[in-house]
Order: C-alpha cells, then structure tokens, then sequence
C-alpha cells in the first residue's frame, strides 16, 4: 500500500476513534450496529476500531457494543427528577393491568416507584419487592401482604440486592412482575449496570406469569455492563413514547405487546 494510502486509512481510522469516543462520552453507551450505520462502514470494522480502543483503556467493550470507562448509574435523586410525567404515566397504564388481589413482583426504582403509587388504589395484594420505598407505599393499606425481600442494602439507593434477595424469589410465583431497564438495546436485550441487579431482575422476570418492562424511552437504543437474562420472556413493554423505527420493528417481531403512553397523565 502507497504511502499516501496508508496515512488516508490511518486519518479515517482516527475520525472514527473520535467520533466513537464521543459518542461514548456523550451516551454512556454505544452498538457496534448503530455505529456501522451512522458511520457508513462495516461492523467488523466498527468492532476491530472497538477492541483497539479498549486496548487503549479509552473505552470497556462489551458483547455488541461498547461502555465509557466509569460508567455507573446515574444517582438515584437524579433519576428521578427525570421525564417524571412519562414515568408517572407509565406507572398508571401498568396498574390497570393489575386487578384487586393479584400477586405482584416489583423491582426497585424510579419507574417501578410510578408503577407502586398507581397500585396505591388497589386492595388485597400481594407484593414482593427489593425496594424499600415501595415496601412502605404500599405496606399496612388495603389489605395488602408485602414482603420486603432480604438481601445487601445498597449505598446508592433504597433497595437491597444480593444472593439473598435472588435466592428468596424462587420461594414465590406471582401473577405480575414490574421491571425496570438499565438499558435496552436494539438486538433487543435488556441491559442493567451491575451483575446483582442483572441477576434479581432476571430472576424477577422467572417468578411470575405476566412480566412487564416498564422504562421510558430514553432507555431504548442502549447497552450496560450486564445483560438481564430472559428478555424473550417479557409479554409487554410499557414505554411513555413509540421508538424509533428500527427499534420499533425490532420489538414488533418479538412475542410481547408493546403499549405506549402518548400523553402524561395529569
């Protein structure tokens, strides 16, 4: 290869390090498929820039994709000053699902805290959960039995994780189980920012015969550190706005329902 061709594959190579790098930076985030589009090349290109730039220490690669190097999770008063609306209309359409006296599995945070103060009108239910806040929403009201799951507290929030809390689930089956989502991703799979919580949400998704994501829609289009196993066994997915396209035809393919929220409940 010329001279001249090889410091024009070496330039091109370098904007595509810059433009992955920021993209990290900006999202937290990256798939290989959403960067070979955007970026006009080759998935095997995409991945072979990936590994070098994880060589590097720049970026961490992961299956499908790639995540900054402190990525975490956003801290919990943050999260929840975010879309409160779209949550807290994600939370009511997941309730109408629930009848009086149904048997209820929900995961800790901010969505699923939507989803606890819409059941608030509900009676006679039986809830297991690892959330803390939840656990008083709807403890001693209506009737309702809650088991607060045992397990690790966790610095950042109230909730507790652990083998604890993973192992106690496979005591229970519970008619419903509400869900959140670190990230979901376009293959699609379901993502989550560490391995306790991929674990119990997996878990969570196993217990129960109607199993219901609830995340909003800044969460499509993403991957974590950790998949969440079972994503094909998620019979619907509530989300307060329709993805985009591809993500949408992704989902239409799957064997789930998918009920979008188009305007916040007031």
């Amino acid at each position: 290869m010329a001279d001249n061709q090889i410091q024009d594959a070496s330039s091109l190579a370098e904007h595509r390090y810059t433009f992955i790098l920021d993209d990290v930076l900006e999202q937290g985030s990256v798939t290989i498929r959403s960067l070979s589009e955007r970026l006009g090349v080759s998935r095997e290109t995409i991945r072979r820039d990936i590994s070098e730039l994880a060589g590097q220490n720049r970026l961490k690669q992961i299956r499908g994709g790639a995540i900054s190097m402190t990525q975490s999770e956003p801290d919990f008063v943050k999260r929840q000053a975010v879309n409160a609306e779209g949550k807290k209309a994600i939370g009511f359409l997941a309730a109408s699902l629930v009848p009086d006296g149904a048997s209820v599995i929900i995961d800790s945070g901010t969505t699923t805290q939507a989803v606890a103060r819409a059941l608030a009108a509900r009676s006679n239910l039986k809830v297991f959960t690892n959330d803390i806040t939840i656990c008083l929403q709807l403890g001693r009201i209506n009737g309702n039995a809650v088991t607060l799951l045992g397990g690790q507290l966790q610095s950042h929030e109230d909730s507790v994780v652990g083998w604890d809390a993973v192992n106690s689930l496979s005591n229970y089956c519970a008619d419903f189980a509400f869900v959140g989502a670190g990230a979901i991703s376009s293959e699609p799979s379901l993502f989550d920012f560490s391995r306790d919580a991929s674990e119990l949400r997996g878990r969570m998704l196993d217990a129960a015969k109607t199993r219901v994501l609830v995340a909003d829609h800044s969460k499509f289009g993403y991957t974590a550190s950790h998949r969440v196993s079972g994503f094909h066994k998620i019979t619907h997915i509530i989300t307060d706005r329709r993805p985009v396209q591809e993500m949408d035809d992704v989902l239409s393919s799957c064997q789930l329902e998918l009920l979008v929220v188009e305007k916040p409940v007031t």
